[in-house]
């Protein structure tokens, strides 16, 4: 080991007398020995490593480590830790929670004591704990029957090892997804003990295809909705109901995995409309299943809807134990279903509230915060005309107009003409890494080395908040 990193390891202090300092004493009062006491050591072997790696070249000043640390026990258990303010453009953003949740929600899940979970009160007996989603869920989509799982993986997975273990599943090779986290159509299929059947081509599968694999070993016949990727141009494949009626002549179920899933139509919003819960249950899904925290919009979960002879065999599948959802999930679906049957959804849903802004409200906010930039003459600001997405694999490629915040360095600004295009650049990202570990967390797009800030995923009453951290970040690093 050279001078220099011995000098930097003996600038780490030693656990137990960080804690025992005045400054260690004052965090632990603030947030409690343990966590605090958890998060130094962690972040001392970080610091550690970095010096091993030789990515540390100076020693580590104290209140450098003060700042640090706090910001990390509070990242770690304070609910200001995880706040985020989401100005990237995509509203079912997946590294943010996808859906934010309704008001109702959110309120249904402050529990104080005990609550009921799964306890009919006329006698005192065991019930089925998604009693009243199920009765909501009935009331929404005409099903016979409904139960919930803790995500749409975990349904699909389910409705396979259920009806197709040891038994053909026919499926067209453009449906074969693989989405976000490992999830891959084949490999679930595998593993749920269904037998993989799949026919056509990426591009064109016909109904011929699919008539042509039927079988005695034929369980039943799956349509995947491929979530988040389209296929353009000379592209064709059958839709549910045709392979319903295919089906049907051949008496093999079709069961419909809707992915992000859906209760209403989204073209009174500007979108495309996809196929909804009641719509694949009309034309003879035998069962469906979907997510319920992306267009449904409440927790994180898998709905499955159908008829009640193939409920009842999925609520007594061995699976359905490590797939179901707590009380807390129960409490927040229940009041997310509940805003679609009073009609209530675009007043009480986020994600229906945002894709309800007009383009002229979204002007309007985004020039006020340009205004409140000119404090900051180095930085230029305009208002921008941007496309936000509903992503969450729900709609890939179909957004809807908006307008953003696009703040950019101005040329005049960088140091020397030599390092112009360098310095802009190195703005955009160092001012967005700066947005994203500040409280609240910023989160935005950078592209075309500017950070554009999407007004339509901003909710309104976050504008003042944004504001203020763009001008907290924006002095520390010197822009007025």
């Amino acid at each position: 080991m050279d001078k220099s990193a011995a000098e930097i390891y003996r600038s780490l202090p030693q656990v137990s007398a960080y804690l025992d300092s005045e400054v260690g004493r004052a965090l632990s009062d603030e947030f409690g020995q343990g966590v605090t006491k958890l998060e130094l050591r962690r972040l001392l072997e970080e610091l550690r490593q970095e010096i091993k790696n030789g990515r540390r070249s100076s020693p580590v000043d104290p209140a450098e480590l003060q700042g640090t640390l706090r910001t990390r026990i509070i990242r770690l258990c304070r609910p200001e830790g995880r706040a985020a303010i989401n100005a990237t453009g995509v509203v079912l953003h997946t590294g943010l929670g996808r859906s934010p949740l309704s008001r109702t929600a959110r309120e249904a899940m402050q529990f104080e004591g005990y609550s009921i979970v799964q306890l009919d009160l006329e006698t005192g007996g065991r019930s089925v704990r998604e009693h009243h989603i199920e009765a909501m869920l009935r009331e929404l989509t005409g099903c016979e029957a409904a139960t919930i799982v803790n995500n749409n993986a975990a349904a699909t997975f389910l409705v396979l090892n259920e009806l197709g273990a040891g038994r053909e599943m026919i499926i067209s090779r453009g449906q074969l997804i693989e989405i976000g986290g490992s999830f891959r159509m084949p490999v679930v299929m595998e593993q749920s003990g269904t037998v993989l059947r799949e026919v056509g081509t990426t591009n064109r599968t016909h109904l011929k295809d699919y008539e042509a694999a039927l079988s005695e070993r034929t369980a039943a016949i799956l349509h995947v909705h491929p979530s988040n990727y389209a296929i353009r141009g000379f592209s064709s494949t059958p839709s549910i109901a045709e392979l319903v009626e295919l089906g049907a002549a051949h008496n093999v179920p079709v069961i419909a995995d809707l992915g992000s899933g859906a209760i209403v139509g989204l073209s009174e919003f500007g979108l495309k409309d996809v196929t909804t819960i009641a719509e694949a249950l009309r034309v003879g899904a035998l069962v469906t299943c979907s997510s319920g925290d992306k267009l449904i919009c409440g927790p994180q979960a898998g709905l499955l809807c159908g008829s009640k002879d193939v409920i009842e065999r999925l609520r007594k599948n061995p699976f359905a134990r490590m797939f179901r959802v707590d009380k807390c999930t129960l409490a927040a679906m229940e009041a997310t279903l509940a805003a679609y049957v009073n009609g209530t959804y675009r007043e009480e849903i986020p994600l229906y509230r945002m894709l309800s802004h007009s383009v002229e409200d979204l002007e309007t906010r985004a020039q006020a915060l340009v205004d409140a930039m000119k404090e900051f003459p180095a930085v230029a600001a305009r208002v921008e005309t941007v496309g936000t997405f509903v992503g969450g694999g729900s709609l890939p490629d179909e957004s809807v107009p908006s307008r953003a915040l696009r703040l950019a360095l101005c040329p005049t600004s960088a140091q020397a003409s030599s390092t112009a295009s360098d310095s802009i650049r190195r703005f955009a990202q160092d001012f967005s890494h700066r947005l994203r570990v500040s409280f609240p967390s910023v989160i935005c797009r950078v592209s075309d080395d500017a950070c554009y800030f999407d007004l339509r995923t901003v909710f309104p009453e976050e504008d003042h908040q944004l504001l203020q951290v763009l001008r907290r970040v924006l002095s520390a690093e010197g822009f007025r």
